[in-house]
């Protein structure tokens, strides 16, 4: 039990850093989103990401645009406001001062 929480956890907090990734170059349609999650492993339902991307949205990290469909209705799609790509420069370096601790911490020998 203890390592599925803390493995629950630790997806928790990379999820929304992982779509943020996703939508730095380019709009994003949701079923999109979890398509390239699931390539990379990191299973999400809908029922999961659409109360993260409206969170996202209201905190002006995210906005999004109608665009045409040849298969239906118009979709939505995901992007990175400038506040998104302002909060993504400063994960990405916090991230990557992380990943530098945890491998100096894997590397201590006592």
């Amino acid at each position: 039990m203890y390592i599925e929480n803390v493995k629950s956890q630790m997806r928790k907090g990379m999820l929304e850093y992982s779509i943020m990734l996703l939508l730095r170059d380019r709009p994003f349609y949701t079923s999109d989103i979890i398509d390239a999650l699931e390539k990379a492993n990191l299973i999400v339902v809908e029922g999961t990401l659409y109360p993260l991307l409206s969170r996202l949205r209201k905190e002006g990290i995210l906005d999004y645009e109608w665009q045409e469909s040849s298969q239906g209705p118009p979709r939505k799609y995901y992007k990175l406001t400038q506040a998104g790509c302002e909060a993504l420069a400063i994960l990405d370096a916090n991230w990557n001062n992380l990943t530098e601790t945890i491998a100096q911490i894997k590397d201590i020998t006592i």
